[in-house]
């Protein structure tokens, strides 16, 4: 029997998405898929915490004049429920720290899951409730990322922003139960409410951590508008001025990934986390300076250090170079290849300690940066792989090489999950709170499964 739209003939892309998402339950959901929502959703808390005393997540709470019975996490003040989906998914990306997606590359969870739990926690949704809104929310995101892969930043938009709303909404919808109609129209809705622009790459701008926050609370919004009736483009997808057109005009989309094998086949299954705070693609030259300095080399005596690099990766992590040999602050030297592979190489680690302005300023790291300088390797595995190559030339002539064949937290190396709670702690130290807190909070997101009700979180309320 031919599936047939509400309005009449045959689906649409959204309303064939929406369907399919509406009929899934925690039941349908494999168990690899549950424990990588799991861990992405630890891997979160911990962000949250770390950037708790931060000055741009200050401004935004101070900024926001909206108060309720939902939780950023770490904070004292209750906030509404969009209030807090924006605080989470902000102070989640602050530092870089989040997750990724390996091959078409995008952050997942810091768009999804602050949405989830907020309106699980407004609404007094369940924590299974909640674990099936985050996954069917990473899900989407994976999904639609696949469709036009390059072609937003292309067209100078940031995906975290641009198709992070999509997943917002989706984990929302989810955790709160909307129908296959709702959930069509909460997809659609979000496509009015995307945003985000590339420009916070001149100067290391905030804006850049607050996309995926905004992200949250617009796809948080559609799913609520959804749910109390509002209607959005049934050809959101497909139509003459469609999403894809306005946020990706190079591309010719690919639409199957949004729908085929939905619920069969779970691509969040492939989300990675990061070993260092800065990012993703830096990560294997990182671990090439770091074993480096492990060698016994000292850096007054390298001449020059020559990195093979995919052409993906030099406009926004290696160009122009004289900046990112000198990057104005810490923030801006997450995505300086130089400055990040200097900083490792002194420190044995880029972490967050790593980052601060003062340590953007240390003139030996900044020396050591200057002499790293990057060439075009056209067999570069980009962005289906993570690689890095150096070729490290000595003041005596001698030169040395050393490669990293993959990023560590990926699907080659993945992370284990007591690697990822040894993350969390640490990330709970950061942000000032004791072990006893970190300690409930872990077993707050290992077990959300059994939580009777979200509410819970204003536990986490300091």
């Amino acid at each position: 029997m031919t599936e047939r739209s509400p309005q009449g003939g045959t689906p649409t892309i959204a309303e064939t998405f929406g369907a399919r998402l509406a009929s899934l339950t925690l039941d349908d959901i494999p168990a690899k898929a549950r424990e990588t929502a799991i861990n992405d959703l630890l891997d979160m808390a911990g962000l949250c915490i770390a950037a708790r005393n931060t000055d741009y997540v200050h401004a935004l709470i101070e900024g926001w004049d909206g108060e309720g019975n939902c939780t950023a996490l770490g904070h004292p003040k209750g906030m509404d429920a969009a209030g807090a989906a924006l605080v989470n998914g902000t102070s989640t990306h602050g530092e870089d720290f989040d997750d990724t997606l390996e091959g078409t590359p995008i952050r997942v969870g810091a768009m999804v899951i602050p949405a989830v739990l907020a309106a699980a926690e407004r609404f007094a949704r369940t924590g299974a409730d909640a674990l099936l809104g985050i996954t069917l929310g990473l899900e989407t995101v994976c999904r639609l990322n696949q469709v036009a892969p390059g072609a937003m930043h292309k067209a100078c938009f940031h995906p975290v922003g641009v198709i992070g709303v999509f997943g917002g909404a989706a984990g929302a919808g989810a955790a709160l139960g909307l129908n296959a109609g709702q959930m069509a129209n909460a997809v659609a809705i979000s496509s009015s409410l995307a945003s985000g622009i590339l420009e916070y790459l001149t100067d290391g701008a905030w804006t850049k951590r607050l996309h995926p926050g905004w992200a949250a609370h617009s796809g948080l919004r559609a799913a609520l508008f959804a749910r109390a009736g509002y209607s959005g483009p049934r050809t959101v997808f497909e139509g003459r001025h469609n999403y894809f057109r306005a946020f990706a005009p190079s591309a010719t989309p690919r639409y199957g990934p949004i729908t085929e094998g939905l619920g069969e086949e779970w691509l969040m299954e492939g989300i990675a986390f990061k070993p260092y705070a800065c990012g993703t693609m830096i990560h294997p030259f990182i671990d090439c300076t770091i074993r480096l300095a492990a060698e016994g080399v000292d850096a007054d005596d390298i001449a020059d250090i020559e990195c093979e690099t995919g052409e993906g990766l030099v406009d926004r992590l290696w160009e122009p170079l004289a900046d990112k040999h000198k990057p104005p602050t810490g923030y801006a030297a997450k995505f300086s290849m130089p400055f990040c592979m200097a900083v490792g190489f002194f420190d044995g680690d880029a972490g967050l300690d790593q980052f601060s302005d003062q340590k953007a300023r240390d003139p030996r790291i900044l020396a050591l940066a200057s002499k790293i300088r990057y060439v075009i390797d056209p067999d570069n595995e980009y962005p289906v792989n993570y690689s890095g190559h150096i070729r490290v030339t000595m003041k005596d002539g001698s030169i040395r090489e050393l490669r990293q064949p993959h990023f560590r937290g990926g699907v080659r190396e993945p992370l284990t999950r007591d690697q990822l709670i040894d993350k969390f702690r640490a990330n709970v130290a950061y942000g000032g709170l004791d072990a006893a807190f970190a300690d409930r909070l872990l077993d707050f997101c290992v077990n959300i499964e059994t939580r009777k009700d979200l509410g819970e979180l204003a536990s986490f309320r300091v």
